[in-house]
């Protein structure tokens, strides 16, 4: 009981001096002191006291003078290290109500929100929600590019690195890609916000911006057309057309003599490569071998 007393007193800080030598000298006032010191994110004590340092020499003597085997203490700190452990893993790398979508390369998926909201990603994409607290808070990570058919509701957020859009009901695609982001709209009502600017979308508006440069432009479509498996652009840098091509075929393309600052208009297929390349490469006077099944060499005029 005394023990547990000069424990209980020390864990609130009520020790007399007297009591605090007394306990310093215990057999377990090391191990009492690291659980302590652990529970501070193992953050060091920025003061260090001569009489403590004394006290641990007589506690690492009288440690050293004894001869029978002490199992338990040992275990015991295994233990206590293996449940911190599996506590912070748990805590932290683990949540069961987060839900997480991707797609490959050459894949496109379907799937449907807690709300019947509906999402058809493209390929190499991404998104996460937690559908805990989904019918309170209608939001969502996306990386890559989806088409969005949102049930009417509460406020509907599509958070990316490149902005937010925000919606009620409607349908809208939306493009995060490294150097490209682009948010359609097909019905209803989108606003969009990137950095300083943020636009209210009707049905038909786009909004762009395509390395730091900000356009808006017009639609005639009712849906993006790679949910029908045909990527289209519209003044879109090359670069930004042989990205999609790769990332639809799994294929990897290697330029030479190509610039690929060159604005391309028009589309491609997603079943058929060599079509592909070839809606790619004639109206930009460029020439094409595939020299693998997911090599490509595209060459430019050298006239």
């Amino acid at each position: 009981m005394i023990k547990d007393d000069l424990l209980k007193k020390w864990l609130n800080n009520e020790l007399t001096d007297a009591e605090k030598d007394a306990f310093s000298k215990r057999e377990d006032f090391a191990f009492n002191q690291k659980i302590v010191e652990d529970s501070k994110h193992f953050k060091a004590s920025k003061f260090s006291k001569v009489d403590d340092f004394e006290a641990f020499k007589i506690e690492y003597k009288a440690r050293s003078s004894v001869k029978h085997l002490n199992w338990l203490k040992p275990a015991l700190k295994i233990a206590s290290v293996l449940i911190v452990g599996l506590a912070i893993y748990f805590t932290m790398f683990t949540n069961e109500t987060v839900v997480k979508e991707s797609t490959q390369l050459a894949e496109k998926t379907t799937i449907k929100l807690p709300d019947l909201s509906s999402i058809i990603m493209n390929a190499d994409s991404e998104i996460t929600f937690d559908k805990e607290s989904w019918n309170d808070n209608r939001q969502l990570n996306l990386k890559g590019e989806a088409y969005f058919k949102v049930a009417k509701g509460k406020t509907f957020d599509v958070i990316t690195e490149k902005g937010v859009i925000t919606v009620v009901g409607t349908e809208f695609n939306v493009k995060a890609r490294f150097n490209y982001f682009e948010v359609k709209c097909y019905e209803g009502i989108v606003r969009v916000t990137s950095d300083t600017i943020t636009r209210q979308l009707l049905a038909g508006d786009t909004f762009r911006i395509i390395n730091s440069s900000f356009s808006q432009d017009k639609i005639e479509a009712n849906q993006p057309e790679w949910v029908e498996n045909r990527s289209s652009f519209k003044a879109v840098p090359l670069e930004e057309v042989i990205f999609e091509l790769e990332r639809q075929f799994n294929v990897k393309v290697n330029l030479k003599k190509a610039d690929t600052s060159r604005l391309f208009s028009g589309g491609f297929p997603h079943n058929d490569l060599e079509k592909a390349l070839s809606a790619i490469t004639q109206p930009m006077n460029l020439t094409y071998e595939i020299s693998s099944s997911n090599q490509v060499l595209i060459y430019g005029n050298t006239d």
